[in-house]
């Protein structure tokens, strides 16, 4: 392995999956990347990350809050508002969340197409063996 490509030590293993815990869950990645274009109401979060309900955005939020990774600022206006901001902290996941979702972009169809790849054969397997074939996942 590369010496920039170098594995976690042993000790460190338990702060990697913490952080990885926060940020690598299936909305943290696209509402970091959000955030880094500044401030942002709940209600605009919430439309603009299709399919997450209000709960999980209220979850992922007050984590990221709790980590040190955004602020909440209350509004006193009637209806109150809320906006969630990237602290100095926060700001630093950037890059790598980028470069994440860069790498998803450039490599989404050899991912489907390797995907497709396997499933053909395991079909094809499937029939030869007489099991029964498995629903995709």
């Amino acid at each position: 392995m590369s010496p920039t490509h170098k594995r976690p030590q042993h000790g460190n293993c338990l702060a990697v999956r913490e952080v990885l815990n926060r940020v690598g869950d299936k909305w943290s990645v696209l509402l970091i990347g959000l955030l880094g274009d500044g401030p942002r109401r709940f209600s605009e979060l919430k439309r603009t990350v299709e399919g997450i309900s209000q709960r999980m955005l209220t979850l992922t939020l007050r984590g990221f809050e709790r980590d040190g990774l955004v602020t909440r600022t209350l509004y006193p206006s009637i209806p109150p508002r809320v906006e969630y901001q990237l602290t100095s902290l926060g700001r630093t996941l950037l890059e790598p969340v980028n470069a994440l979702a860069a790498w998803a972009q450039e490599h989404r169809a050899d991912m489907e197409s390797a995907r497709d790849r396997f499933d053909k054969l395991e079909r094809r397997k499937a029939r030869l063996e007489g099991v029964p074939r498995q629903p995709n996942v």
